[in-house]
């Protein structure tokens, strides 16, 4: 992929990571800028069946009310948990 593509790639990623919840930004925001990179192309591909889905499930998820019945937004939800909240917070 080139360089140019990479980077609308991103931006269109960076637009769907806008959600219409701001607890959903801070995390899936941050997790974009300074993760998405990290990640294996599985992983990457967990995140954008992620991001296809809807805000309410996202949140309780986030929120860690339920967790996912699908293995693979399982995953990229724990993987984004771990690496984007803070430290010392437990829910």
């Amino acid at each position: 992929m080139s360089n140019v593509s990479e980077s609308m790639e991103f931006k269109r990623l960076k637009w769907h990571c806008r959600r219409g919840m701001l607890e959903l930004d801070l995390l899936l925001e941050p997790f974009l800028e300074d993760e998405f990179e990290t990640l294996s192309d599985e992983e990457k591909r967990c995140f954008y069946k992620l991001i296809e889905c809807e805000d309410q499930d996202i949140f309780v998820w986030f929120m860690q009310k339920e967790v996912p019945t699908d293995p693979e937004l399982a995953l990229i939800v724990k993987l984004i948990l771990d690496r984007v909240q803070p430290e010392n917070y437990k829910a």
